[in-house]
């Protein structure tokens, strides 16, 4: 039985075809995680029933609530929240409370997105599964942040007096 902790990943950081554009963006750092961790990898998009590939979507900067549109012009908040719901039970499931998602994702970022203009333009922002994720308490890094992932169970280890794997 492999007792290291699970941690969710962002497919396509895993070499998976599930972008948005039919791409993978394999991270060797992210990919490296698997020595200490059990990975399990998540699609909200796929989740959400997109197909692969399907048209870029971004969030609407400054929307209350958050409202996604994709370059067509068409409002698919809906399928973004059903995906980050869907991903979000298998972390329970699996008992996960740390996850390595893809930056600037409108499902996955984390601090910065698009600003949904298509413009190339970033502006601070979560994306819809990764600020769900947030709010459930579950720890989120990008795939910039392994080695911050890696200090937060360290420092954990060390100052956790009980017999769960850190």
């Amino acid at each position: 039985m492999n007792t290291s902790p699970v941690v969710a990943v962002s497919a396509c950081l895993l070499g998976r075809s599930c972008r948005f554009d039919g791409a993978s963006k394999p991270c060797a750092a992210v990919q490296a995680l698997a020595k200490q961790y059990k990975l399990l990898p998540i699609c909200p998009e796929v989740e959400g029933g997109f197909s692969v590939p399907h048209p870029p979507c971004e969030i609407v900067a400054g929307s209350r609530p958050v409202r996604v549109v994709d370059a067509n012009g068409q409002d698919v908040t809906q399928r973004f929240h059903q995906g980050a719901s869907r991903c979000l039970e298998q972390l329970r499931d699996a008992d996960c409370r740390a996850a390595v998602l893809k930056t600037k994702s409108p499902s996955c970022g984390s601090g910065v997105v698009y600003d949904g203009t298509f413009s190339g333009t970033l502006v601070p922002g979560w994306g819809v599964t990764a600020e769900l994720f947030r709010d459930a308490g579950i720890l989120v890094f990008d795939e910039t942040q392994t080695g911050r992932l890696l200090r937060h169970s360290a420092s954990r280890c060390e100052s956790d007096s009980s017999e769960e794997p850190c």
